[in-house]
């Protein structure tokens, strides 16, 4: 049964830019000057003004912005045997921009994210379920359907320092299947307490195009056909046997941090097996620049199959997209998968991190108006 919420015209992918106030208060937290609950007070202020921006704007999903968050992958963090969120508390206080040392916005920051590793310190298990934790404040302070976001299993599975985590864990398909279980129950723990949309983020499926990553790979002398299937089979298995309960996206993108990406690579060789696999209702894919390359492998999605959003509008940049040539680029697409199949969107969220992408947030929410203009216009 197709959810009600498959087809929606428009979508985010679920940060937005902070107010200055919250970016203050989590410095101020960082450095002791204020506690959690104060720290918790601001967040609720903020994202209660932000819930007000988005429904007046009639947004058909609303998002918290992740405001909780010091980071976007801080979803995985309240586990035991994992430490993301100490040392992402460590890292945000020895450099709050987010921009490493040498790195310059709108520049391609690998170094800073293919060295990021975490040693699991024990074996997983849940302490607190953070995702479930914002869905609950924001359900109570939004009328309009809500989204939860959780970082993909592959993707903390790319983060685990395997060869770091003995005895705990072996190998990566022991850790992978220990991050599955953790997260199914994230998930199934959300649908309980009524959320509509839960959505995985996956920027690793653009690792198995990326030239650099594929030569990590091989000099690892691992298979990249294999770790792409296995990745889809863990993205499936998180959500396995709760269709209909909720709409579930899965947004690949190429690395979003401080406008900066940190992956290349089109979709044509992922496209074929990628979308003839994933069990998702909307894939949200990053197609603002020429590095995701052209709409052909949108022909492998299956007829009256998932929606795809298309991430035309970047949130890199503050400078706004044109409306003509956004229908444009919807119309090209439509020539490889029906257009009813199709929904726009940014590429990804403004802010993956406390400080954002390098744009105001009236040039952020410009392209959010100019998204529900298009869409009115392509779709009525």
């Amino acid at each position: 049964m197709t959810h009600p919420l498959t087809r929606l015209r428009t979508d985010q992918v679920g940060s937005l830019l902070r107010p200055d106030a919250l970016i203050r208060a989590f410095l101020d937290r960082g450095r002791g000057v204020i506690d959690d609950a104060a720290l918790d007070a601001a967040a609720d202020t903020a994202i209660r003004d932000l819930v007000a921006k988005q429904e007046a704007r009639g947004m058909a999903v609303v998002t918290d912005g992740e405001y909780r968050r010091l980071n976007w992958q801080v979803s995985f963090s309240e586990v035991a045997g994992w430490d993301l969120w100490r040392g992402s508390w460590q890292g945000f206080l020895a450099n709050p921009s987010l921009v490493g040392a040498g790195e310059k916005p709108l520049s391609r920051g690998r170094d800073a994210v293919e060295s990021f590793k975490v040693p699991a310190t024990g074996r997983l298990a849940l302490t607190r379920n953070f995702p479930l934790r914002e869905y609950r404040f924001l359900q109570s302070v939004a009328t309009a359907p809500t989204k939860a976001m959780l970082m993909g299993p592959d993707r903390v599975a790319q983060m685990c320092d395997i060869a770091g985590s003995a005895p705990h864990y072996a190998s990566t398909d022991d850790f992978l299947a220990d991050v599955v279980a953790i997260q199914r129950r994230m998930v199934g723990e959300l649908l309980d307490a009524g959320c509509p949309y839960v959505q995985l983020d996956e920027p690793s499926y653009t690792g198995y195009v990326d030239r650099d990553t594929l030569a990590r790979m091989a000099a690892r002398g691992e298979d990249p056909l294999a770790n792409l299937k296995r990745a889809v089979a863990a993205s499936n298995a998180v959500i396995d046997g709760y269709a209909g309960r909720a709409c579930f996206g899965l947004h690949i993108c190429r690395g979003n941090r401080a406008s900066m990406w940190h992956r290349e690579g089109t979709y044509d060789g992922i496209a074929e097996y990628l979308f003839a696999n994933l069990k998702f209702d909307r894939l949200l894919l990053e197609y603002d620049t020429a590095r995701a390359g052209g709409f052909e492998p949108l022909r492998h999605v299956p007829r009256g199959g998932p929606t795809v959003v298309l991430g035309l509008i970047t949130t890199k940049t503050g400078e706004l997209e044109s409306a003509d040539a956004l229908c444009r680029r919807i119309d090209d697409a439509s020539r490889f998968i029906d257009l009813d199949q199709l929904a726009l969107s940014p590429q990804c969220g403004f802010a993956s991190g406390i400080s954002g992408n390098q744009l105001s947030e009236d040039a952020q929410w410009r392209k959010i108006d100019r998204m529900a203009e298009v869409a009115r216009r392509v779709w009525g």
